[in-house]
């Protein structure tokens, strides 16, 4: 998965995954708890302990929670839409059901794909294999880039930090075939081990499209040596958290300027753009400031050698089994300790899907999202603004000043809920049942170009950044929105019949979250138009930063079993996002109760309890420790356990529902709980 954005869309993952039919689900039920643990011992087995016993991770998953079971069960709905489309006989070509059916039924005519073997793969080969010079060699990258193969760095379209009515080109470091520098820098032994254990995997592949041995282990040598340059030059996985870091904004013939290397008018009219002064943001420039003196060093035949490996680990997943068995070894079992591959059906379905999302959308809400869902999600959304107006205005370390702003952002924020009002049109796109491979990368194509032909215009604030079936979530600093696809709004998020405890445990948590999301370390950033500007009162500003830092250090401090520590500092925007999500969302269900007071009880459990049960069961889940390891080095979420753990005692309600008491484990004392919004 690569770091680079689309429309500046900060998507906050919060990595929901699968649920089967939800209504056999109790909202609360005490068989997947572990009741010998003491809630305040350890809360996130107290509440789930049973459940991860009962549901091992299956083999073909690198972890297995309630959010997985949840995509698992949007994935079988989705199935059931594509494989209606296949089998449609009365469809016309070139409508939304031809093409979903017709991309369905290319990815699974394994006959056909394992006929054709490397022979796709061939034409994009001899392009290659063609380049004679560097001004050949830069019109093959913006060839190549326009299929979404990355050499070097990426380039896209995005909004302007500082003018969010426009959106810009961005340029970013990029090029690496291992997810962050890290892999390629540090001396721990797992990173020396994976960095040989990648080689051997480019070896393997170059292989496969007929390489011999000797040819092979070179070419993977070489290619480890420049992508290893690439990484002693870029960012920081921390240093990429911080836009004012990734904000340099030049009108596009002064890229020379930086970059000498390339020809960048000839590079930029590869990609359709046709004169040289339009407005380009260099997200890290120290890298393009580099990059020219790390590749004049490297002969024409190594970067050629780069190329093809771009190509290959770019599309490898389109061609026949060897291919995807040898990526699976590596990405899957070596890397995230995956034990089996998933069926075919499901990694075409999620092709499909991530090539195809708003035309399969439209058919997806049609079928499971009723209207008056998302009014009665809109609804609680509002209830949670409110809520977080409040709370705003009763902060006692922020001053008058710094709260006016705030409270502005707060009402600015636009809520998007279900699907999207305007669909995009998908008409360019062509699509047969000939070859899987050439669908992947027309999609690939026709799907970069459409974010490229919003470069130079007006923002179409009527965009989403994730199609309707998706199970997730996210905030856009530059569009100040937040946003909640029809595909988490069901169990255990959303119960339709649920009691109000549960509900806002669950989604309204999740709510919360999202808009803390504005209000977090890096979102904090930008005003109430989307804009990177300082809004904060200096001291408010270092209230704000010495309050987070007692957070931060929490969770640099959260170890699992025993030896892997989180990393404090990388997850802090998260970390601060789940704990103002669960305070406001538990101030928003007080307000309700005010008017609409809850049972004692339902089914044993108090109402608060209810609450935070339905929080620590969103993260029910287990994890494969190689996957752990890897997402520990990666993801900017801490992992479930310390999302229900390292979050639930801090918040004082939590001790009253509970009884937590002085002696038990995770206790934490009034002064060294963090409250922050």
């Amino acid at each position: 998965m690569k770091t680079f954005k689309f429309l500046f869309i900060v998507v906050v993952s919060l990595f929901f995954s699968k649920i089967v039919l939800t209504q056999q689900l109790l909202p609360i039920d005490s068989k997947n708890m572990d009741l010998s643990i003491k809630p305040g011992d350890d809360f996130f087995h107290y509440a789930n302990g049973n459940w991860i016993k009962n549901n091992p991770i299956p083999p073909d998953k690198t972890r297995y929670g309630a959010f997985d079971e949840l995509t698992e069960n949007n994935l079988l709905q989705i199935k059931e839409i594509v494989e209606s489309s296949m089998n449609d006989k009365t469809k016309p070509f070139g409508s939304t059901k031809q093409k979903i059916g017709d991309f369905y039924e290319s990815g699974m005519d394994s006959v056909r794909i394992e006929t054709l073997d490397i022979q796709p793969l061939l034409p994009y080969l001899e392009r290659i294999s063609k380049i004679n010079n560097k001004e050949e060699l830069i019109k093959e990258l913006a060839y190549f880039h326009t299929y979404r193969i990355f050499p070097f760095f990426v380039t896209y379209g995005a909004q302007d930090d500082k003018n969010s009515t426009m959106v810009i080109l961005h340029i970013g470091q990029g090029g690496l075939g291992l997810r962050d520098r890290d892999y390629y820098l540090s001396e721990e032994p797992r990173m020396k081990e994976i960095r040989q254990k990648y080689i051997d995997f480019i070896s393997k592949m170059f292989i496969l499209i007929g390489n011999e041995t000797a040819q092979a282990e070179k070419k993977a040598q070489t290619i480890m040596s420049l992508e290893t340059k690439l990484a002693e030059i870029s960012y920081s996985r921390y240093e990429l958290r911080e836009p004012e870091k990734n904000y340099h904004k030049i009108v596009s013939s002064e890229l020379i300027n930086i970059c000498p290397y390339f020809d960048w008018m000839s590079y930029f009219n590869g990609l359709g753009f046709n004169d040289n002064s339009f407005e380009i943001n260099v997200t890290q420039k120290p890298y393009f400031e580099k990059l020219g003196d790390v590749l004049s060093g490297i002969p024409l035949e190594d970067l050629k050698a780069y190329f093809e490996w771009n190509l290959i680990r770019s599309t490898s997943g389109y061609l026949s089994d060897k291919f995807i068995e040898a990526g699976f070894d590596f990405w899957g079992k070596f890397l995230s300790g995956q034990k089996e591959q998933k069926p075919r059906w499901k990694r075409v379905l999620e092709t499909v899907n991530g090539s195809l999302g708003e035309l399969l959308g439209q058919l997806y809400v049609e079928k499971y999202f009723p209207p008056q869902a998302k009014e009665r999600i809109y609804n609680l959304v509002l209830n949670l603004k409110d809520a977080f107006y409040d709370r705003i205005q009763a902060l006692s370390w922020m001053s008058d000043a710094t709260k006016k702003s705030a409270l502005a952002k707060l009402q600015s924020m636009n809520i998007k809920v279900g699907y999207p009002d305007k669909w995009r049109d998908y008409s360019g796109l062509q699509i047969t049942k000939e070859s899987f491979f050439e669908n992947c990368m027309n999609a690939n194509r026709i799907n970069y170009l459409y974010n490229l032909s919003q470069v130079g215009k007006p923002v179409d604030r009527q965009r989403w950044g994730m199609s309707p079936q998706t199970v997730n979530a996210y905030y856009s600093s530059n569009m100040n929105e937040i946003v909640f696809p029809a595909g988490i709004l069901q169990p255990p998020f959303f119960f339709a019949d649920g009691d109000d405890a549960v509900n806002y445990g669950g989604i309204g948590v999740v709510i919360g979250h999202e808009m803390t999301h504005g209000f977090d370390d890096q979102g904090r950033k930008y005003d109430k138009d989307g804009n990177l500007n300082d809004w904060w009162n200096e001291t408010d500003a270092e209230n704000y930063k010495k309050i987070t830092s007692k957070l931060e250090e929490q969770f640099n401090n959260f170890y699992i079993n025993d030896s892997l520590k989180v990393d404090g500092k990388l997850t802090l925007g998260e970390n601060i996002s789940d704990l103002g999500g669960i305070t406001i969302a538990l101030y928003a269900l007080q307000k309700v109760w005010k008017n609409n007071p809850p049972p004692e009880s339902i089914d044993g459990f108090t109402p608060l309890q209810r609450f935070f049960l339905s929080y620590a069961q969103i993260w029910r889940g287990d994890i494969r420790t190689k996957e752990l390891m890897r997402r520990l080095k990666e993801d900017v979420h801490s992992p479930s356990i310390a999302r229900v753990n390292g979050i639930v005692y801090n918040v004082p309600e939590f001790y009253k529902a509970f009884k937590i008491e002085p002696t038990d484990k995770l206790y934490k004392k009034p002064e060294e709980r963090v409250s922050i919004w």
